[in-house]
């Protein structure tokens, strides 16, 4: 077989079989294929697509082309969620313990933030001696001693997905439905666990700009992980504004603390109830969504969700003092308001940009190279259409250099659109994706 055939296969849309598909990640992973034609190849992807067996088959060839993590060992029904990326997403941290503390094992291996979205790991590093980086044996005795475990992703998990991304990078190839979606799930399905939930998020702060190409990824996923034998289900939310207050590592810390406590913003909470009440069910600890809700209300109600994420960062070695006073995260030197200078009712905030601030403040990585500044962030006073007089604060920046702070807080004052009360009311969970098909909400 010659890479130059099944190049040109794709380039003139035809079809590639499992066995074209498997000597191309191989062979390019094995270093047995150069760059530019591997790049010729996804150019042709790129413009003539993949089926959905074509892109199962991708799938399965770049988990095959490393590692797989076994959880058969941990005891029980075990869950996962994935977040196709956004601002303000602290996401894991909050739902895992809920979802744990109701008696299902929560099992992620999470990755670090890269540009203006955030990473699950640098987060949970805000916390003192908190340890991402387990063996197998210390991830399954923690799942099965405390139902939850959270740690880095090893490094031979995928390697082929690793090295065709750095080039789908360089080659403007990024954007193609069946590579974002084969890429997301290859790493995911990598890893044994039984239930997945992916939030697929739309919007200004999003990957996927427009609902229908949200749709189509979401649906893609869907495909590939049932394809797999798995359990999978996507929820499609809002990512047209940052996700609760918080931006910033130490600062989402503490917000998923405050949730945990029965005191965080709305629409994270409401979020988490989302995603947690699919995955119980998927568990079959509940027969539908309402019991499920009711459930993860309760353990957040009662303290056993927060006493949940004590435990976890007692079993990864952190520091829980840091959990019980949050006081002790890492704080910036200067925490500068943000003031209106004129009165109405919050329109949009462009999400992305708000993510680009708190990058600029060091909150994020431009490479993966980058120190990242636990400290730093954006914690916002409003949200879109909330009513806003002048002189009101609408944002607090967090940092630790003036001449940043200064730039930020010019720009979240163009960001942040204040004007007429917009028309519609805004969604958090636009639709639901599931192997029956597609649902709007």
């Amino acid at each position: 077989m010659r890479m130059y055939d099944v190049i040109k296969k794709k380039r003139d849309g035809g079809e590639l079989s499992m066995r074209e598909i498997n000597f191309f990640v191989e062979n390019y992973t094995n270093g047995n294929i150069p760059d530019y034609q591997v790049a010729s190849l996804l150019m042709a992807i790129y413009f003539n697509k993949m089926n959905k067996r074509e892109t199962l088959d991708l799938t399965k060839a770049m988990i095959n082309s490393g590692e797989t993590v076994d959880l058969s060992n941990i005891k029980g029904i075990k869950v996962d969620k994935h977040s196709t990326g956004g601002v303000g997403d602290k996401t894991t941290i909050a739902l895992g313990p809920m979802v744990a503390a109701c008696g299902v094992p929560f099992v992620k291996m999470s990755g670090r933030g890269l540009g203006h979205t955030g990473g699950t790991l640098d987060k949970l590093e805000s916390i003192k001696d908190f340890k991402v980086e387990l063996s197998r044996e210390e991830f399954v005795k923690n799942a099965n001693d405390i139902n939850i475990a959270i740690c880095s992703q090893t490094a031979n998990i995928t390697p082929a997905d690793k090295k065709l991304y750095s080039l789908r990078d360089v080659t403007a190839t990024v954007e193609n439905i069946s590579l974002i979606a084969g890429s997301i799930m290859s790493k995911k399905l990598a890893i044994g666990s039984d239930a997945i939930v992916l939030d697929v998020k739309v919007g200004s702060g999003a990957f996927m700009k427009d609902l229908d190409h949200a749709l189509l990824l979401a649906e893609e996923m869907v495909d590939i992980g049932t394809g797999f034998g798995r359990e999978t289900v996507a929820l499609v939310t809002n990512m047209d504004e940052p996700l609760g207050y918080a931006v910033g590592n130490s600062l989402e810390v503490k917000e998923a603390i405050d949730t945990l406590q029965g005191n965080g913003p709305k629409d994270f909470y409401e979020l988490c109830l989302a995603i947690g009440s699919k995955l119980l069910v998927l568990a079959k600890k509940c027969s539908n969504e309402v019991e499920a809700r009711e459930m993860l209300m309760k353990v957040v109600n009662s303290g056993k969700a927060y006493a949940k994420l004590l435990e976890l960062v007692r079993y990864q070695y952190g520091d829980t003092n840091y959990i019980e006073n949050p006081q002790l995260l890492p704080k910036a030197n200067y925490v500068v308001e943000v003031k209106s200078d004129v009165y109405g009712y919050i329109k949009s905030m462009n999400a992305e940009s708000i993510g680009k601030c708190a990058l600029i403040l060091g909150a994020g990585r431009e490479t993966k190279e980058s120190q990242i500044d636990l400290s730093a962030g954006i914690v916002l006073n409003k949200k879109v259409d909330d009513r806003v007089e002048k002189g009101d604060v609408l944002a607090y920046v967090h940092g630790n250099d003036m001449k940043k702070i200064e730039e930020v807080e010019k720009n979240i004052r163009s960001i942040i659109q204040i004007g007429e009360k917009n028309d519609e009311n805004k969604k958090l969970v636009y639709g639901e994706v599931n192997k029956d098909g597609t649902k709007l909400l």
